[in-house]
């Protein structure tokens, strides 16, 4: 998988399959886009750290103030979402 570029589409699905790329490039198990990466002890806080600055980095977004929870980082559905809202597009 390659990471979205200016000219893709952006949507859940898209966005989607890139998170879960790097998720498990990162952590070598496979994961779908509503497995519980906290709960399931997945996700550390340094990698959700990490995570963060690949959404920033990727997706030209700030996660700042109120969007910086740990909700809108809970599953990959759940940082889609927050990816499409920070930049106000609506999922296709």
């Amino acid at each position: 998988m390659t990471t979205p570029t200016g000219n893709d589409v952006l949507n859940s699905e898209t966005i989607g399959a890139d998170l879960i790329d790097f998720i498990e490039r990162r952590t070598n198990r496979r994961i779908d886009d509503d497995l519980d990466m906290f709960t399931t002890g997945l996700v550390s806080s340094l990698f959700a750290l990490e995570l963060v600055v690949h959404v920033e980095k990727t997706y030209d977004v700030a996660v700042t103030g109120p969007n910086l929870q740990m909700d809108n980082f809970r599953t990959v559905r759940a940082v889609s979402s927050l990816i499409l809202r920070l930049r106000g597009e609506a999922d296709e």
